[in-house]
């Protein structure tokens, strides 16, 4: 029977792990690489595994393929630490696993996502589909700072069941990211030699609150809906401007 290693990511995510490693604990091994974190993640951690290592980060994608070069075991479930793994899709991993060999080399499984404590269930936030179960062998993360996916060589099949994920907390958790991830966006837009102008920068967030709000119903989800379809429009904008002024500062 093929044997499972959970890998996660960290800084400074006390407020998240226990409850993430306590939803996988039932796995054969767990492997966390932390950014030298200055809160009590590491303490709480190793409640749960030996198997914790610190490496300076680098990039969400380099720094997950470090965590999966350290799993012993070939089949590899990718979470994050405000994720959770619901009792019902763990029941349906360990099926799958004592079945024999799998079938796939990749599975998707189904988010739910959370603003809060509330279910998101509009403005494309659901359903959505998310490959972090596969292969090792087979699948790697892209290499990329910020939005990396798995890449994987092989088919790749669906699982039922939800990961439950807690992006944010509230919206000063919200805009206190929106600093770190439109940089890391930007970086990454001028390393694939993009460019941008402002009267595309102001129709991107436009049609960003557009898309969320409107055509994919974001309204449908009351004051929550409208908060996050301004919320993403103001991070569109801010990305993209940093995007402008980092290309202006390095033709200069």
């Amino acid at each position: 029977m093929e044997k499972l290693s959970v890998v996660i990511i960290t800084y400074n995510e006390e407020d998240n792990i226990d409850r993430c490693l306590e939803s996988v604990k039932w796995a054969d091994e767990i492997i966390i690489v932390d950014n030298f974190s200055t809160d009590r993640t590491l303490d709480i951690a190793r409640r749960y595994t030996d198997q914790i290592f610190q490496r300076k980060w680098d990039g969400f994608g380099s720094q997950k393929n470090y965590a999966i070069s350290k799993a012993t075991n070939n089949w590899i479930l990718a979470i994050d630490a405000d994720e959770r793994i619901t009792p019902e899709l763990a029941g349906e991993i360990r099926v799958l696993f004592r079945a024999g060999e799998l079938p796939m080399a990749a599975y998707e499984l189904p988010y739910k996502v959370f603003f809060g404590d509330q279910w998101v269930r509009h403005g494309g936030w659901y359903p959505e589909y998310h490959i972090r179960l596969f292969c090792k062998d087979k699948g790697r993360f892209k290499e990329r700072l910020v939005h990396e996916g798995v890449e994987v060589s092989g088919p790749v099949g669906r699982l039922r069941h939800f990961v439950e994920h807690y992006t944010y907390r509230s919206i000063s958790d919200f805009i206190q990211r929106i600093d770190r991830y439109s940089t890391l966006s930007a970086e990454a837009y001028y390393k694939e030699g993009r460019k941008v102008g402002w009267v595309e920068t102001a129709f991107r967030a436009w049609f960003t609150f557009v898309q969320m709000y409107i055509l994919k119903r974001g309204f449908l989800d009351g004051g929550v809906g409208f908060q996050l379809a301004v919320l993403y429009a103001c991070s569109t904008f801010v990305k993209y401007a940093k995007l402008k002024e980092l290309s202006e500062k390095r033709c200069s």
